[in-house]
This record gives C-alpha cells, sequence and structure tokens, in this order.
C-alpha cells in the first residue's frame, strides 16, 4: 500500500503556467507584489484558473491553505438539497477538480483523478461555501472568491471581514453571468468601489481580448454585445 507521505502533493509536481493576455499578466504582476486582487469581465479569461494557480504556488511552498469560496446559487440554501453538506457542495467543486489537472505532473492516470482530493486531504484546498463562513478567522491563507457576481453585499462584505494575519484574497467574477435578483446584484459594483479605494488592492477588468477558452465564446460574446444584451 502506498503511504500517505508518499502520495503528497508537492511544489516540485506544479508546472509552470505562464499568463497569456496581457490582463493575465498584469494580474500575476499583482499577485507577485504581495497585492489582493478583484479582478472582473468577460467569460473564458481565466481569471480563476491563473489566480487558482499562483494561490497554489504559493500554498505549497509556504505551506498555507487556499480558501475556495463561493455561493451555492441557485440553490443558496443548500438545507433543500438532499445528500450531506459535503455531497451538496460537491457539484460546485467540479471546475477545480478539472482546472488543477493541468497544473501538475503526476505519474498516472489514476494519480490525476486523486489529485483534487489529495491536495483537499492535505489541506491545501478547502471549500467553504457562504453559508459557513461567518465567524471564522482566516489565517496564513488565500481566500479565492469565485464568481462572486454570484454574492450580495453582505456576503461579500462577510467573506472579506475573515481575512486574518499572513492572508490575502482574490475576488473573481463576471457580473454579465450573475444568478442574483436585479436588486441584489449593486452588491457586486459596490464592493468593487471600496476596494478602488484601497491600496491593498488591485482591480483589473477583463474584456473580449483577453478570452482564451475558445474563439466561439469570443464570437458569441460579441454577438451577444451587437444586440444589446
Amino acid at each position: 500500500m502506498t503511504s500517505r507521505k508518499k502520495m503528497t502533493v508537492k511544489i516540485d509536481t506544479l508546472v509552470e503556467v505562464k499568463p497569456i493576455t496581457d490582463r493575465q499578466k498584469s494580474a500575476v504582476k499583482s499577485y507577485d507584489a504581495g497585492k489582493n486582487l478583484f479582478l472582473w469581465g468577460s467569460a473564458g479569461t481565466g481569471k480563476t484558473f491563473i489566480m487558482l494557480y499562483k494561490a497554489l504556488q504559493e500554498a505549497l511552498n509556504d505551506k498555507k491553505s487556499i480558501y475556495i469560496v463561493r455561493s451555492l446559487v441557485p440553490t443558496r440554501d443548500i438545507g433543500f438539497l438532499p445528500g450531506t453538506i459535503e455531497e451538496k457542495s460537491d457539484l460546485y467543486q467540479e471546475p477545480y477538480k478539472n482546472m488543477v489537472k493541468y497544473m501538475f505532473k503526476q505519474q498516472s492516470d489514476e494519480a490525476f483523478t486523486s489529485l483534487y482530493n489529495r491536495l483537499v486531504e492535505q489541506k491545501t484546498i478547502q471549500f467553504l461555501t457562504t453559508s459557513f463562513i461567518r465567524g471564522l478567522t482566516l489565517d496564513n491563507s488565500i481566500i479565492l472568491v469565485d464568481e462572486s457576481q454570484n454574492l450580495n453585499f453582505w456576503e461579500l462584505n462577510s467573506i472579506i471581514t475573515r481575512v486574518g494575519q499572513n492572508s490575502r484574497i482574490i475576488f473573481c467574477g463576471d457580473i454579465d453571468q450573475t444568478d442574483l435578483r436585479n436588486d441584489e446584484v449593486n452588491g457586486f459594483n459596490t464592493m468593487l468601489a471600496i476596494l478602488v479605494e484601497m491600496e491593498e488592492f488591485d482591480t483589473i477588468k477583463f474584456g473580449l481580448n483577453d478570452i482564451v477558452r475558445s474563439g466561439f465564446i469570443k464570437s458569441y460574446l460579441i454577438a451577444k454585445m451587437k444586440v444589446g444584451m
């Protein structure tokens, strides 16, 4: 049987991932300068991917924890879903399970399959929903708030006030993909307006030219903009 120690995910298995677009490069430069970040804009621009990669670099080097935080919109009240809390939130972790497979070299398909779970087991990555974040103080951590357009202001405020010693926070979102009601959407813009005033933050807007997911996505978003949507 392979020991848990041998299965630990270490920094030397992390591959080199370079930023592609100018906005990605700006985000990486800000991250390396120790800034907190608020990244927003077009879908498919690699905001979450490049920030999760940088967070993993830091976490594995400095023995920190990455907290991925998001709301389970449109099912914010997860009590209505069957199963345990872990089962309810597992679906929302699928994007990150897929992302990390592109960030590490592994010896086998089995190792790739278990990669995310091993990062969780060794507490390099921890997943939190907004339903359970109040009352926590997150020290020695990188807090990645993903799909932040699906959080109202009070949820965003609750998350940012969890930042403890030797920690930083990163918000990623696209207001055009929100699942919130119209009366809740302003929280995203309100938080952005606040963070622009803070020296500790860099705010970077990603546009259509930053799309890296596919040419199809870029074409769709341009067509959507042309018809006023």
